[in-house]
C-alpha cells in the first residue's frame, strides 16, 4: 500500500511542476507578436539591409580573389628563383666532384707509372706488369667517361703504351735467356740428319745461395701472364717443341734424347742409334716423349701461374697444363698416325699381343696426368689404342680393298682351267642339320666325292651344281679366295668388327663390277678372247656369289648368322655384266662377217669371174674369221657357251647367204653349179670351227652335232638340194608342204628359186602348181 501511495504522491508532483512550465511559457506571448510584426510590417527595411550585405560580402569575396592571386604569383617567382638556383648549384656540386674523381685517377695513373718504371729498374718484373695491369684499367675507367674528354689522356695512353711494350721487350729478353734454341741450319727440314743437330737449353735453374722457393723463371712467367703474353710465347715454345723434339722422336726410330744438366743450365741434346729398328714400337716411343715431359716438368713445367680473369681451382695453374691444352691435340694426332696406326697388327694372332701396346699407353696418359700436362677427361690416345678391334678391321680392309685393286687392273689374259673337281682352298659348308648351332670349321679343300641323296634310288652326279670346265683370269680366282679368306676371318670377330669385313667383301665385287669393265673397255671391245675370259669371270664371280654368305651362316657372330649376310643380290648384275660383255663382243663378229658378206655382190652372176671370185673371197673371209675365233675361244669358254657362240655366227653366215641367193631372179644352170661349189665350201668348212677342246680327237662330237647348235643349218643343206635338183626331186622335196623342203622354206620362196633356176616351160608352171 506504502508503494502505490508514494507512486501517486510522485505523480502528482510531476503534474503540477508540468504545468507550471506551461504557465511560464504562454506568458512569453509578447514575443511572438513582436516577431510577426517584424516580418510583416518592417519587411521593406530588413530586405535593403540584406542586399547591403550581400553587396559588401561580394567586393570582400573579390577582394580576397584578387590577394589570392597576388599571393601565388609572388611565391611561384620567388620558387622558381629557387629552383634554378638549387639546380646549379647541384651542377656545380657534380662537376667538382668529376673533377675531383678525374684528378684521383690521374694521380693513380701517374703514381702507377712510376712504381712500373722503379719496379722495372729493380727487375720487379710481376710489380711491374700489375702497375701496368693497373694503370691501364684507370685510363680505360677515365676514357669510359662520356662528355669528359682530356687531351692529356692521349698523351698517358701513349706513355702507357711506350711503357707496356718497354716491359714486354724485357721479359722477352729474360724469356730468350731463359730458354735457348740451338736449331738446324736447314730450318723446317725434318731429316734425322738435321733434328740430330737440334738443341734446347734451360737457364732456369736457380743460382746457388738464392732463394729457391721463388726461382726468377716464375717471376718472368707470371708477369707474361698477367701483361698477357705468355699464350704466344708458350705457343711458339709449343711448336718448336713439336718440329724439333717430339715429333721427330715418334717419326725417327733411331733418334734418341740425351738430357744433361750442368751447374747453371739444363741442355736436352739427341743422338742417332746405328743399329735401329725400321718403325718403333709405341712403347719406345712413350718412353722418349715420357723422359721429354719429365725434365722439362722438372725445369720449367711446373711453375704455378696465376692467370688473370681465368676460373681455375684456386686460380692457379701450372704450366704443363697450360701447354698441354695447347700441343697436346697436335701431339696425340701426331702419336696416333705416326706410331699406333703403324702397330695395329695385321694378323689377328696377334691381337694379343696389343694387351701390352694398351697398357703402356695407359702408363704414358698416367704420366702425364701426373705432371698436369693432360687433364682426367683426356684419353682420345687410349681410346684409340683400346679400340684396336675396329681398328684392325679397318686396315685388315684397307689392305684387302688395296690387294683387290692390284688385281682387277692385271691383266685379264694370265688365266687358269676352272674343272667341277678343281680343287681351291676354300672353306666347307656347314654340316646338314647344324642349325644355328655356331661352330668353327678349319678351311680345308671342298670336297668332290660327296653325293646328294634325292631318294633311296635317284642320285644327282656331284658335278651337278659345279661350274662348267673354263678358264678364268688368275686375278679373279685370287680374288675370291681373297673374299673367303676374309670372310673367315671375320668369323672371329666380335658382332662389330664383324660388320666391317662383310661390307668390305660385298665393296670388293662392287668394286669388279665399276672397274673392271670402265678399266679395260678398250681391251673387251677389241679382243674377243678377252671379252670370253671376262664372261667366265663374271660367271665365276657369280656362281660363288649364290653360296658365299650361307657358308659362313652358322660359323661366327650373329651378324653373319642373320639372313641379310648374304651376296646374292649382286649375282643378277655380275651375270647381266658378263652376258652383255659377250654379247657385245658377239655383235661386233656378227657385223664383221655381214660386211664380208655383202662383197659378194649379192652372189649374183656368178658366170661372171669377177663376180665370183668376189663371192668365194667372201666365203672364205668368213670360214677364216669363224676358225680364228674358234682358235682364240678354244680351251676358254665352257663347251656348250662355245658351240651356241660358234654356232650362231655361223648361222648368222649361212642365213645371209640363204637371203641373198633366194632374193636371185635369174639363176643359170652355171650359176647353180657355182653356187652349189660356194656352199659346198660352206658346209665342209663350217662343222671344222667348231674345236671347243684342245684334243682335235674330241671335238669330232660337236663338229657332227652341227645342226643342233647352227638353226639355219639344214636350210642351207635344202637350198643346196635345190640348186642341184630338178624340177621333179624338187616336187618330191616337197611333198605336198609335208617334206623335208617344206620345213625349211615357205611355198613363196621355193617357188621364186623354181623361177630363178627354170625356163618358163609347161613342166614348170606344173611344178609351180603343186608347191602351195
Amino acid at each position: 500500500g506504502s508503494l502505490v501511495a508514494a507512486v501517486l504522491a510522485h505523480s502528482g508532483c510531476l503534474d503540477k511542476e508540468h504545468l507550471g512550465a506551461r504557465v511560464g511559457r504562454l506568458s512569453r506571448r509578447g514575443e511572438v507578436c513582436t516577431m510577426i510584426n517584424n516580418k510583416y510590417s518592417e519587411f521593406l527595411p530588413s530586405m535593403q539591409n540584406a542586399e547591403e550585405l550581400v553587396a559588401q560580402v561580394e567586393a570582400l569575396a573579390n577582394n580576397i580573389d584578387l590577394l589570392k592571386v597576388d599571393i601565388e604569383n609572388e611565391v611561384q617567382r620567388d620558387l622558381n628563383v629557387a629552383v634554378a638556383e638549387f639546380t646549379e648549384l647541384k651542377q656545380q656540386l657534380e662537376r667538382d666532384t668529376l673533377v675531383l674523381s678525374v684528378l684521383k685517377k690521374l694521380q693513380e695513373l701517374d703514381t702507377t707509372i712510376k712504381g712500373c718504371n722503379s719496379a722495372l729498374l729493380e727487375e720487379q718484373y710481376v710489380t711491374a706488369a700489375q702497375q701496368l695491369e693497373k694503370a691501364r684499367s684507370s685510363l680505360r675507367s677515365l676514357e669510359s667517361r662520356r662528355g669528359f674528354e682530356l687531351k692529356i689522356l692521349k698523351a698517358l695512353g701513349t706513355e702507357l703504351t711506350v711503357q707496356t711494350q718497354n716491359v714486354i721487350y724485357h721479359l722477352g729478353e729474360e724469356w730468350q735467356k731463359l730458354i735457348v734454341w740451338k736449331l738446324p741450319p736447314s730450318k723446317g727440314s725434318s731429316s734425322l740428319e738435321a733434328v740430330v743437330l737440334s738443341e734446347l737449353q734451360l737457364h732456369t735453374l736457380p743460382a746457388q745461395g738464392e732463394d729457391t722457393a721463388v726461382p726468377p723463371v716464375a717471376a718472368v712467367l707470371q708477369a707474361l701472364a698477367v701483361l698477357g703474353q705468355l699464350h704466344s710465347k708458350l705457343k711458339h715454345f709449343g711448336q718448336l717443341l713439336l718440329q724439333y723434339i717430339l715429333k721427330p722422336l715418334i717419326s725417327h726410330p733411331a733418334l734418341e734424347p740425351v738430357p744433361e744438366e750442368q751447374p747453371d743450365v739444363f741442355i736436352l741434346r739427341f743422338r742417332s742409334q746405328e743399329l735401329a729398328l725400321e718403325e718403333s714400337s709405341p712403347m719406345e716411343v712413350f718412353d722418349k716423349i715420357k723422359l721429354v715431359f719429365e725434365v722439362l716438368h722438372k725445369y720449367l713445367l711446373k711453375v704455378p701461374l696465376e692467370l688473370p680473369g681465368e676460373d681455375r681451382k684456386e686460380g692457379r695453374v701450372t704450366l704443363a697444363e697450360l701447354l698441354g691444352e695447347l700441343i697436346w691435340e697436335e701431339l696425340s694426332d701426331c702419336l696416333i698416325h705416326n706410331c699406333l696406326v703403324n702397330s695395329i697388327p695385321t694378323n689377328r694372332s696377334k691381337l694379343e699381343q696389343y694387351k701390352e701396346v694398351i697398357e703402356s699407353t695407359k702408363e704414358f696418359e698416367k704420366a702425364l696426368k701426373k705432371m698436369q700436362f693432360l687433364k682426367e677427361d683426356t684419353t682420345a690416345l687410349l681410346k684409340y689404342a683400346c679400340n684396336v678391334n675396329s681398328h684392325f678391321a679397318n686396315k685388315k680392309c684397307q689392305d684387302v680393298i688395296m690387294a683387290a685393286r692390284n688385281l682387277m687392273t692385271s691383266e685379264i689374259h694370265n688365266t687358269v682351267k676352272i674343272t667341277p673337281d678343281s680343287r681351291t682352298a676354300l672353306p666347307d659348308l656347314p654340316p646338314p642339320g647344324s642349325g644355328d648351332h655356331l661352330k668353327m670349321h678349319r678351311p680345308s679343300s671342298l670336297v668332290h666325292d660327296v653325293t646328294v641323296s634325292l631318294g633311296s634310288e635317284s642320285r644327282l652326279s656331284p658335278f651337278t651344281l659345279c661350274l662348267p670346265t673354263c678358264r678364268i683370269s688368275s686375278s679373279v680366282q685370287q680374288l675370291v679366295e681373297l673374299a673367303y679368306h676374309t670372310l673367315l676371318e671375320a668369323t672371329a670377330s666380335t658382332d662389330l668388327c664383324c660388320v666391317q669385313p662383310f661390307d668390305c667383301v660385298r665393296n670388293i665385287f662392287q668394286l669388279f663390277y665399276e672397274v673392271v669393265p670402265t678399266y679395260h673397255r678398250e681391251n673387251l671391245q677389241k679382243l674377243p678372247q678377252l671379252a670370253a675370259i671376262h664372261h667366265n669371270n663374271c660367271m665365276y664371280i657369280s656362281h660363288h656369289l649364290l653360296t658365299l654368305g650361307h657358308q659362313f651362316r652358322f660359323r661366327g657372330s650373329s651378324v653373319l648368322s642373320s639372313e641379310a649376310a648374304t651376296f646374292v643380290d649382286m649375282v643378277p648384275g655380275f651375270r647381266r655384266l658378263g652376258i652383255e660383255c659377250f654379247l657385245a663382243q658377239m655383235r661386233v663378229q656378227k657385223g664383221e662377217i655381214l660386211e664380208r658378206l655383202s662383197s659378194a655382190r649379192n652372189f649374183s652372176n656368178m658366170d661372171d669371174e669377177e663376180n665370183y671370185c668376189a663371192a668365194n673371197k667372201a666365203i672364205k673371209q668368213v670360214l677364216h674369221q669363224l676358225r680364228r675365233l674358234g682358235m682364240v675361244w678354244q680351251d676358254v669358254l665352257p663347251v656348250n657357251m662355245y658351240c651356241k657362240a660358234m654356232g650362231a655366227l655361223l648361222n648368222t653366215a649361212l642365213a645371209e647367204i640363204v637371203t641373198r641367193i633366194a632374193a636371185l631372179e635369174d639363176i643359170s644352170a652355171k650359176d647353180a653349179d657355182r653356187l652349189y661349189s660356194l656352199c659346198r665350201i660352206m658346209v665342209e668348212e663350217g662343222p671344222r670351227v667348231f674345236t671347243p677342246l684342245l684334243e682335235e680327237d674330241k671335238n669330232k662330237k660337236y663338229q657332227e652335232e652341227v645342226q643342233v647348235y647352227v638353226q639355219k643349218w639344214m636350210t642351207f643343206k635344202e637350198l643346196m638340194i635345190i640348186l642341184q635338183a630338178n624340177l621333179q626331186e624338187i616336187v618330191d622335196q616337197w611333198a605336198d608342204g609335208k617334206g623335208p623342203l617344206a620345213e625349211e622354206f615357205s611355198a613363196a620362196e621355193v617357188r621364186s628359186l623354181i623361177r630363178a633356176l627354170f625356163q618358163n616351160t609347161e613342166r614348170r608352171a606344173a611344178a609351180l602348181a603343186k608347191i602351195k
